[in-house]
């Protein structure tokens, strides 16, 4: 029971295959009291439900500040603490640069950085007052190797700046007792990515992955575990790759 007596909120994590999910139920099996926020409250709550009792299902747009520090309200007024925040919640778009409008650009920008933005500066004076907290962001291995197969430059772009973002707020908030960290995961079989690819796409990709299979929302999970833990005492400003190898670097 890793997470004992410890409350997380993980954003986007209504999606029934996916890695919000998946992390929450590994939580709530290790301990935790599990807020799952989601566009939809109809299926926070459904998600919620499905960890058994004692969890709370939250509507939250990461996009609007506003809605991110009433989701931070909601929580904390129902379980008195947060000490753990997954961000989380993204999308994805498969274009190339010359394809990519400004609406395009904003919107994945938006939820995949400015989310992150959002929803850790509503639960960071929490955590502050309380001197402790662990915070890890989903990046991807897009940001590194520039580009994905489902993700166009802005999405490389928009996961990039999430590394950044969490090395900065690891060296300001570390003093105050708060450890942020970043998952980088490879390609990973979630509704995202399911149907998608072809068998044909499939084996090419493989050829490139040295464990030779592609990853699940439970690969990712675990790790989430781990820096949500305390066996992650000693790890902040930390990028953690889970992608079976197809970037090792």
């Amino acid at each position: 029971m890793l997470l004992k007596g410890k409350t997380a909120v993980i954003s986007g994590g209504a999606s029934k295959k996916g890695i919000g999910l998946a992390t929450a139920r590994l939580f709530a099996e290790h301990g935790a009291r599990v807020a799952i926020l989601d566009l939809d409250q109809e299926a926070s709550d459904e998600a919620a439900a499905s960890l058994g009792a004692g969890h709370l299902g939250v509507a939250c747009d990461v996009t609007d500040r506003a809605a991110c520090d009433e989701a931070a309200r909601r929580v904390i007024g129902a379980f008195g603490q947060a000490d753990i925040l997954i961000n989380n919640a993204g999308i994805t778009e498969p274009l190339r640069l010359l394809e990519i409008e400004a609406r395009n650009w904003e919107r994945v920008i938006d939820v995949n950085l400015t989310g992150v933005f959002h929803l850790s500066q509503a639960f960071l004076p929490h955590m502050s007052a309380r001197g402790s907290g662990s915070i890890a962001c989903m990046s991807s291995v897009s940001a590194q190797r520039g580009g994905g197969i489902f993700g166009g430059p802005h999405y490389s772009a928009a996961k990039a700046g999430v590394l950044g973002l969490a090395k900065a707020m690891a060296r300001e908030f570390g003093p105050a007792g708060i450890r942020v960290n970043s998952v980088t995961p490879g390609l990973i079989q979630t509704e995202i990515t399911g149907g998608k690819l072809t068998d044909e796409m499939r084996a090419e990709i493989l050829k490139g992955i040295p464990i030779g299979r592609l990853g699940t929302a439970e690969d990712v999970a675990r790790i989430f575990l781990f820096l949500a833990s305390d066996l992650s005492a000693y790890v902040t400003g930390a990028v953690i790759d889970v992608n079976g190898g197809m970037l090792i670097h």
